[in-house]
């Protein structure tokens, strides 16, 4: 074998392990979404993906019910919640 067929295995190579790696990254991290969401209750604090800090009051199947303010509860597909808000990254000053 000489090194011109070893670096062509090579070109070839490294593009499928890092697709691979992606797709086994973005797969996992779907995963761990789907767990939390499926783990989120009433009276949970959370942050939707759009950045609205609430309370949960309630769930109906696929929509919970977030209180934003005292008195004032919206609608949101449960898929829109990314985060507790205890768990949120402290803004770097």
């Amino acid at each position: 074998m000489n090194d011109g067929s070893t670096a062509g295995y090579l070109i070839l190579l490294l593009p499928l392990l890092l697709l691979a790696f992606l797709v086994f990254s973005n797969t996992r991290r779907r995963r761990q979404l789907e767990e939390f969401q499926a783990s989120i209750g009433v009276g949970d604090e959370v942050v939707t993906t759009a950045g609205i800090f609430g309370t949960i009051v309630a769930i109906d199947s696929g929509i919970a019910h977030l209180e934003v303010a005292k008195g004032v509860v919206i609608r949101i597909d449960r898929r829109a919640i990314g985060m507790r808000a205890a768990d949120r990254p402290e803004p770097k000053a």
